[in-house]
């Protein structure tokens, strides 16, 4: 079993990364295009907060989930994810299980370990690695005639 675990880690963490991610786009679409029942049944006004808010999730979330500038991307998850739980939850109480925290904070911390992490398999940038590696560039050399 410890072997299983072992072998199937990095793409344990692949899922965990995509699957995470998209739910945090999710909130994105959410806010800024309506979808899922949209906020209120409608959307957030882009230069605002909220439209902050969604333009960092849905960007983000897309580009972690696809492993682009994942280390930079979740660490502005995280950081959002922080300014979340800090403005709009920790004023109602300490523990995020009374205050409704409990999403923001496990977030923040998902975003900060992938950042910890990067993209790893099943992602572009191991996509390009792979191809970079697959297709060697040719040297053209001058021919001897001129």
């Amino acid at each position: 079993m410890n072997r299983l675990g072992t072998r199937a880690a990095p793409y344990l963490y692949a899922v965990l990364r995509i699957i995470g991610a998209l739910l945090y786009a999710c909130h994105g679409a959410q806010k800024l295009l309506g979808l899922f029942g949209g906020v209120r049944g409608g959307t957030v006004p882009l230069l605002s907060l909220p439209g902050l808010a969604g333009v960092i999730e849905l960007g983000a979330g897309l580009l972690i989930a696809g492993g682009v500038l994942t280390r930079p991307a979740a660490f502005l998850a995280s950081g959002e994810m922080a300014f979340a739980y800090w403005l709009s939850h920790a004023p109602r109480g300490f523990w995020p299980i009374r205050n409704g925290g409990e999403l923001a904070v496990l977030n923040c911390f998902l975003f900060l370990y992938i950042a910890s992490q990067g993209a790893g398999p099943w992602s572009l940038a191991q996509l390009g690695k792979t191809l970079h590696r697959a297709v060697p560039l040719r040297t053209v050399r001058p021919s001897p005639s001129g």
